[in-house]
């Protein structure tokens, strides 16, 4: 793994330093002129001149004056997107041992071959695009799994525990209940490796990981802004904290068809295994050691939640624009888990089967999914101005919201997709009104609009290996303990279509 380390470290430091000067030239054309306006002067400086004509040349401006490249990139720009992920779901099969020992750098390629044409053609822009992906999303996401990966890793179950129907559907349910408190990563995490130990002696094991993936990892983070980041953003843009339960009936509905369905599988698997849990003599009782980590992890839950409640101003960093609070999390982030490392026993983590490569496989695989997917967020974030202008208009009724939404959460960040349609719905309905004054009767006059944004983003991130972080980690580890987890495809062909599918459609009949 070093070199995969190398290639990644390579790429960040490649595109910071070989496009600095254009970037430092932007920043300091926004300089000169923000600096006019403050002092009221009316001469223009050659500098400024430039920036006015290149102004006229862009269609508009996006956040701190860089221009808004949803408006004119085109829809191809996103292929090298599409062929991020379809290395990621044929490559496993097609070329299994090659990608094993080189996803890292495949994925650095294919980030490469966006970001360069990227930055060749749009120079400063391209570059902020880029950094503020790397330092405002991908860095704290990476952070977080992390963080929540280390922590749940030092929590281990001990005792006799056996995977019959009635226990593995008791665990989901469990599952599905804290994702909502300690966020859909923390309850995955804490949860399936005790889960796998509980089946490691059953013979059908895959699907029991893709319901886990189903309930723990998605819907069950439905009812409050720390169980899934949309519903955090929503939370940071004036949803009220406990507006979430507004949709407790429709987790519920989903939730419960989809453990009756697992519970009948289940059931007739064992049945057909004739599975006969081993019996090791004693029964142990259950016990949990690592338990100082449970302060950790609920430190972090805190650190999630102080970012979003406390305002302490923003620092400025390569010019991308980050609260203080955001910094502020991750370095208590990093230090719980450091504190998790130095305070649990190896001996413990090695108990609980803990190993790196689950984190250094995610990490590695989403620097190319966050880069490459910048073109299809910039075209989503352009509304009816960019090249989905299309899609977004189409949006109307409640359902359109719920599928529309759902459908771009299950390939796409469903964090910036769920924020794209909660500002299509306020520009829809409150046209010219403040965030403030319109967030509140978007809650109440038109909840139904809201909610529909809100189940589509957080339920349809089950959909796919990347529709939601913890997805992904949860196959990782899966795989490494000895479970077969279906592909790419085959877990939407297989799974997805065959069971979630037909759970989203009751629940638009009945909701929407």
């Amino acid at each position: 793994m070093k070199w995969d380390r190398l290639a990644l470290i390579m790429f960040v430091l490649f595109f910071i330093i070989s496009s600095a000067p254009a970037f430092a030239k932007e920043q300091q054309k926004e300089t000169d002129h923000y600096t006019l306006e403050v002092t009221g002067s009316s001469t223009k400086t050659s500098d400024q001149e430039h920036h006015d004509t290149a102004s006229d040349d862009s269609h508009s401006q996006g956040a701190h004056g860089h221009r808004n490249l949803g408006e004119v990139l085109p829809l191809w720009s996103c292929i090298p997107f599409a062929c991020m992920l379809l290395s990621i779901a044929l490559l496993p099969l097609i070329a299994g041992n090659f990608w094993h020992h080189h996803f890292g750098k495949i994925s650095s390629f294919w980030a490469a071959g966006m970001a360069v044409p990227f930055v060749f053609i749009y120079k400063g822009t391209a570059v902020y695009e880029i950094l503020h992906i790397v330092l405002a999303d991908y860095v704290p996401f990476i952070i977080l799994l992390w963080a929540l990966f280390t922590v749940s890793g030092g929590i281990l179950l001990r005792g006799t525990l056996r995977g019959t129907p009635m226990v593995n559907t008791g665990m989901i349910a469990i599952g599905t209940i804290l994702a909502s408190w300690m966020g859909t990563t923390g309850a995955a995490m804490l949860l399936i490796r005790p889960f796998l130990r509980a089946n490691n002696y059953r013979k059908n094991t895959t699907f029991m990981v893709v319901f886990f993936i189903f309930l723990v990892a998605n819907i069950g983070g439905s009812l409050t802004p720390l169980g899934d980041p949309p519903l955090f953003l929503g939370f940071l843009h004036g949803v009220s904290f406990f507006w979430t339960f507004k949709i407790l009936p429709h987790m519920l509905l989903a939730a419960v068809i989809i453990l009756v369905i697992y519970y009948v599988l289940d059931s007739y698997y064992y049945k057909k295994e004739g599975a006969v849990a081993p019996d090791s003599g004693e029964k142990k009782p259950l016990s949990l050691v690592g338990k100082t980590n449970f302060i950790f992890l609920a430190g972090i839950v805190s650190a999630v939640l102080m970012s979003g409640v406390v305002d302490l101003g923003e620092i400025n960093t390569f010019g991308i624009h980050r609260a203080v609070q955001d910094w502020l999390r991750d370095i208590i982030l990093i230090i719980l888990g450091v504190l998790s490392l130095w305070t649990t026993p190896q001996s413990l983590r090695e108990e609980n089967e803990f190993t790196w490569f689950p984190i250094i496989e995610v990490a590695y695989l989403f620097i190319g999914i966050f880069v490459t997917m910048i073109p299809a967020l910039l075209l989503l974030k352009a509304g009816a101005k960019g090249d989905l202008g299309f899609l977004i208009n189409a949006v109307k009724e409640p359902y359109h919201y719920f599928w529309v939404t759902g459908i771009l959460s299950s390939f796409l960040d469903n964090a910036p997709t769920y924020l794209t349609f909660f500002n299509t719905a306020l520009g829809s309905f409150y046209a010219g009104m403040t965030e403030a004054n319109s967030v509140p009767l978007l809650m109440t006059e038109n909840a139904i609009y809201l909610k529909a944004i809100s189940t589509g983003a957080v339920f349809f991130g089950a959909c796919s290996y990347i529709g939601n972080a913890p997805n992904f980690m949860v196959r990782s580890i899966a795989t490494e303990a000895g479970t077969p987890m279906p592909s790419f495809f085959g877990y939407i062909f297989k799974f997805s279509l065959v069971f979630l599918i037909p759970t989203f459609i009751i629940v638009h009949l009945i909701f929407f």
